[in-house]
């Protein structure tokens, strides 16, 4: 064999991946209890080109949703060229240094004041292991913030557990009112948006949206564009949790300052040059 020739394992036959699944999902292990969810992960994992069964390893299903493990995740980084410096590392507060070739650097904090502000600090994980749970959250953001092409729509497991997951309530069918005249106030009414657990859990949504925007962005013109598209939620969320909405800021800025530093790609802009002529 060629000495050039990469190191990817042969294609593991479907149906072979269809028994590997079910040993899985009965073994109990993981948090797959069904062969559909092992056998998802371990398709995906055949096409990244590692084994199927190493799927199992990386993964936990948590309340339903592939979660990759902090771990993992970090080593994917690492296989890709990243880096990671820890410059803190306490039970109080954990950083790292993040830097890639295509990413630039950025320097992430997490500390259990941030937590507590995103109602985080006071579940059963942080209580037990606040330190491992910083770092996850650090590992994450770093890595979503400086290379998001290895954890592109998967959380870590502590995300997941952090997750709230509470069913919209059913309000019945929507009702036509006519309109009627309003009377003279003498001051005006407060902004309401229905229940304040829906509207928690609908603000929780479009935060996670919002970031996985912001990561997945490959250039300032659509990075701008995308925050410049959640102007009216990105305020909804300072005024209801400001905690979250500095957290979505300090993440565009990040992005803002690693295409600043990204090198012109001249080959790029000569081929856009000649589509206009």
């Amino acid at each position: 064999m060629n000495s050039n020739t990469p190191n990817v394992p042969a294609l593991i036959p479907v149906q072979d991946v269809a028994r590997m699944a079910e040993a899985v999902a009965k073994s109990g292990l993981f948090g797959m209890t069904k062969p559909e969810q092992a056998m998802s992960l371990m398709l995906i994992a055949q096409a990244e080109g590692t084994h199927p069964a190493l799927a199992a390893r990386d993964y936990h299903i948590i309340q339903g949703k592939p979660a990759l493990k902090a771990d993992a995740m970090l080593a994917r980084f690492q296989q890709a060229g990243g880096k990671v410096e820890w410059t803190c590392m306490t039970d109080d507060k954990v950083a790292g240094k993040f830097s890639h070739p295509q990413g630039g650097s950025v320097e992430i904090d997490w500390d259990m004041e941030r937590a507590k502000a995103a109602e985080l600090g006071g579940k059963g994980m942080w209580k037990k292991y606040p330190r491992q749970m910083l770092r996850a959250r650090v590992i994450s953001e770093g890595i979503r913030t400086v290379y998001p092409g290895v954890v592109i729509g998967v959380y870590t497991p502590e995300e997941v557990q952090d997750f709230d997951d509470r069913p919209a309530r059913n309000m019945g069918a929507a009702q036509t009112v006519e309109d009627q005249p309003k009377a003279e106030a003498k001051t005006a009414a407060p902004r309401q948006t229905g229940n304040v657990g829906e509207k928690e859990q609908r603000l929780r949504d479009m935060s996670k949206k919002i970031q996985d925007d912001l990561a997945a962005a490959g250039n300032l013109e659509t990075l701008n564009s995308v925050w410049a598209d959640y102007a009216d939620g990105l305020d909804e969320i300072k005024e209801f949790k400001k905690a979250v909405h500095d957290h979505l800021e300090k993440h565009y800025q990040a992005r803002l300052a690693f295409f600043a530093q990204a090198p012109v790609d001249e080959s790029a802009t000569t081929e856009a040059a000649k589509e206009g002529e």
